[in-house]
C-alpha cells in the first residue's frame, strides 16, 4: 500500500492511491478494502477513506456489501484500456494546449526538470524518479491553464510515477518521451505534443498489462 505525502487529509488523494492500485491489480478483483486498515497503512484518518470509497463505488471500481464492507469490482483488461485511454486523452488535450502559450523560461523549465528526471533515473533513485515525473507533468498542465481538466488529470494519475519508479526502461522511456515533447513545444507544433503526451500515456498501459481479464 502507498504511504501518501501530499495533503493527507484529502479523500481525492486516497481515492487516487486507491485506483491506481485497482487498476495496475496491486488490488485483485474481490479483495475488500478495509476502512480502518487502509487509513492506518496510509496515516490519514478512517474519514477520507469512507468518502474516497464512496467515490469509488461511483465509478463502479469497488462495490459495498452490506455488514462486510467494499469489495473491489471487476476489472477487465478493456476496461484497463479505457482508463489509460482517458487519461492519455486528457493529457494530450492539455499538452497541445499548453504548445499554444508555451514560452523560452517554460522549455528553460521543462528541460530542467527532464535532466532532474535522466539523472535519478541513472541513480536508479526511485523517490526522485516520482518526483520529478510528477513535476514535469504538473508544470506542462500549469503551462496549459489552471483548468479543472488538469485537476482531474493530476488526481487520476497522481500515484502512476510511483508505481513504476523502479523499472528502469520506464524511466528511461519517459525521458525520450519528455525530450520529443519539448521539442513538440519548442515548434509550437500542437498536434506533436499532443501525439507524444498520448504515447506516454499508451506506455503507462503497458505497464499494467498484468491485470486480469
Amino acid at each position: 500500500m502507498i504511504v501518501l505525502r501530499r495533503r493527507p487529509q484529502l479523500a481525492e488523494d486516497v481515492a487516487a492511491s486507491i485506483r491506481q492500485q485497482i487498476v495496475t491489480g496491486a488490488l485483485e478483483p474481490g479483495a475488500f478494502v478495509r476502512i480502518d486498515e487502509t487509513a492506518a497503512e496510509l496515516g490519514v484518518s478512517a474519514t477520507p477513506v469512507r468518502e474516497a470509497l464512496v467515490s469509488l463505488r461511483g465509478e463502479g471500481l469497488v462495490e459495498q456489501v452490506p455488514r462486510r464492507g467494499y469489495r473491489v469490482g471487476e476489472l477487465s483488461r478493456q476496461d484497463v484500456d479505457d482508463i489509460f485511454w482517458l487519461q492519455g486523452t486528457i493529457a494530450g488535450t492539455l499538452a497541445g494546449r499548453a504548445a499554444r502559450s508555451i514560452t523560452p523560461e517554460h522549455l528553460d523549465r521543462l528541460t530542467a526538470l527532464n535532466d532532474g528526471l535522466r539523472d535519478a533515473v541513472a541513480r536508479s533513485d526511485t523517490e526522485s524518479v516520482e518526483y520529478y515525473e510528477f513535476e514535469f507533468h504538473r508544470f506542462v498542465n500549469k503551462i496549459a491553464g489552471g483548468t479543472k481538466l488538469a485537476w482531474f488529470l493530476l488526481g487520476a494519475v497522481r500515484y502512476t510515477p510511483r508505481l513504476y519508479a523502479t523499472d528502469k526502461r520506464w524511466g528511461e522511456d519517459a525521458v525520450r518521451s519528455h525530450e520529443e515533447l519539448i521539442e513538440a513545444f519548442a515548434r509550437r507544433d500542437v498536434e506533436a505534443a499532443d501525439d507524444v503526451m498520448r504515447r506516454q500515456f499508451r506506455q503507462w498501459d503497458i505497464g499494467a498489462e498484468s491485470t486480469p481479464s
